[in-house]
């Protein structure tokens, strides 16, 4: 079991790592729209969701692993009315790759982002 860290990626602001490797599996900790410098980009849910996945390429960068290393994601959202906006950045920033998702609402996430992804991804 590996910890993962970069400095180009938001520190974790609680008790949990960016990421970690198991087996050549790599679970992310969920991304916010925090800049790696930790300021929070409170605005409209695409500068949020951009800047959620500028959070994950850093993270999958920091491994040596791209975008098409990714089999699984889950998005969280304050507002499912948002899903095709999100859905539109989405695709745009995977291309041709389409790992399994899961896309769910939620009443809350910290500091009252409106979007949350996490990712898993394998070297395999």
């Amino acid at each position: 079991m590996n910890f993962c860290s970069t400095p180009n990626a938001p520190q974790a602001i609680g008790p949990y790592s960016q990421g970690i490797e198991v087996n050549g599996f790599y679970f992310f900790s969920g991304q916010i729209a925090l800049t790696p410098s930790g300021n929070f980009l409170d605005k409209d849910i695409e500068t949020q969701t951009l800047q959620v996945l500028k959070n994950i390429e850093a993270l999958l960068l920091s491994q040596n692993l791209k975008k098409e290393n990714i089999v699984k994601c889950t998005i969280f959202l304050t507002n499912i009315d948002d899903f095709g906006k999100v859905n539109e950045l989405y695709a745009n920033f995977f291309k041709n790759h389409k790992p399994a998702r899961s896309c769910v609402e939620v009443s809350n996430i910290p500091k009252n982002a409106k979007i949350e992804i996490e990712v898993i991804a394998t070297k395999n």
